[in-house]
């Protein structure tokens, strides 16, 4: 499951904070895989070819947050926001794929392509901060 950052094509990239905020806007940082706590955002469905149509969302330039108000199948806050999560809060290939992507922006996320499989379903995973 590697991941995916593909720029956007004219719509101002990908992904976005449920408010529109640029406040986690920032380049990569640090190493893939440290730190003890992820901010994370998701979309979960339940079918693999709904997750597929999300992704295709996201690679066309659909901001993440709106992908996620759209298709997500969960309760997480408007726009696939977890907020920040532990190592062991997680299922192990959510928590996996989670710490193994690199901190990505609102403009260009880097996700997981393709989906992680968990018993909740299918996820796209994007990483917003580390700690």
């Amino acid at each position: 499951m590697p991941p995916k950052g593909k720029s956007g094509s004219g719509k101002g990239g990908k992904g976005g904070a449920a408010s529109g905020s640029n406040g986690a806007d920032k380049k990569a940082q640090g190493p893939k895989g440290g730190g003890h706590a992820v901010r994370v955002r998701h979309i979960l469905c339940g079918k693999h070819g709904k997750i597929m149509e999300a992704t295709e969302k996201l690679e066309s330039g659909m901001r993440f947050s709106q992908v996620a108000t759209q298709y997500s199948e969960d309760k997480a806050r408007q726009g696939g926001d977890l907020g920040w999560m532990t190592r062991g809060s997680m299922v192990g290939p959510f928590q996996e794929a989670a710490f193994a992507l690199p901190v990505s922006g609102m403009d260009k996320p880097v996700f997981t392509d393709p989906p992680v499989k968990t018993k909740s379903g299918y996820h796209i995973i994007m990483v917003e901060g580390r700690k």
